[in-house]
């Protein structure tokens, strides 16, 4: 098992450098570029370019979530009843969590959203019209992925923090625990309500720029820490 363990986390870091790397990618330079970009450059790079890297993107978060929750599961079963007050399964369930959260909305909401950009793409270059709910889909999938990046720096740090700083957590009460994961489930479901019913009004900022969603992000991971500090 030890061996079938290293194999599964050997692909989980592949599979997330490839998946956070592209997520990363499309936000602070895919993004901007397209922003500046000639209109007939724009189009050629979503129809040829763009497809491309969202095959990576989607399935390199596939693999990430398959290898990482057979981890999970397998470090739950072995730990069994003191798995969630361990400073492991305290750490790794806030990291995955957020991990689980960003999988599901590149496969509900940006795939889906980019493949409607894509084909309204190809549509005008064929000489067609423009699919009329493309451009709120594009928004959509522009603020699920900002969205993400935001989780992302949270997630980064507790997933790395649940094997190398087991003093971040100590060993707490179950009661301190729940009233740990409640009140961080909360905050984790405000963000990712926005994301999911958010208007424009509403998500102008700070999601609206990568220097916003960057400070965000810190922020929000700031403010865990600073729950784990004062709850646990």
């Amino acid at each position: 098992m030890e061996f079938v363990t290293q194999i599964l986390r050997w692909i989980h870091f592949l599979a997330g450098i490839t998946w956070i790397g592209l997520l990363y990618y499309f936000n602070f330079v895919q993004t901007p570029f397209f922003g500046e970009t000639d209109p007939a450059v724009r189009s050629g790079a979503i129809q040829k370019l763009v497809p491309r890297a969202l095959w990576w993107f989607r399935w390199g978060a596939m693999f990430t979530f398959l290898a990482g929750i057979l981890m999970y599961l397998y470090e739950w079963v072995r730990q069994a009843d003191v798995f969630f007050v361990s400073p492991y399964g305290v750490s790794i369930t806030v990291g995955g969590v957020l991990g689980i959260l960003m999988f599901l909305n590149v496969w509900l909401i940006i795939w889906p959203c980019q493949k409607v950009v894509i084909a309204s793409a190809a549509q005008v270059a064929q000489g067609g019209q423009a699919i009329p709910e493309a451009a709120g889909r594009a928004r959509r999938a522009a603020l699920a992925s900002r969205t993400n990046t935001l989780f992302s720096i949270p997630m980064l740090f507790f997933m790395g923090a649940s094997r190398h700083y087991p003093s971040l957590v100590g060993q707490p009460s179950g009661n301190a625990v729940a009233t740990l994961f409640i009140i961080v489930a909360i905050l984790i479901a405000a963000i990712e309500l926005n994301c999911l019913v958010g208007t424009q009004g509403a998500t102008k900022k700070p999601l609206d720029s990568v220097s916003g969603t960057l400070w965000a992000g810190f922020l929000f991971w700031l403010v865990l820490i600073l729950l784990f500090e004062i709850i646990l």
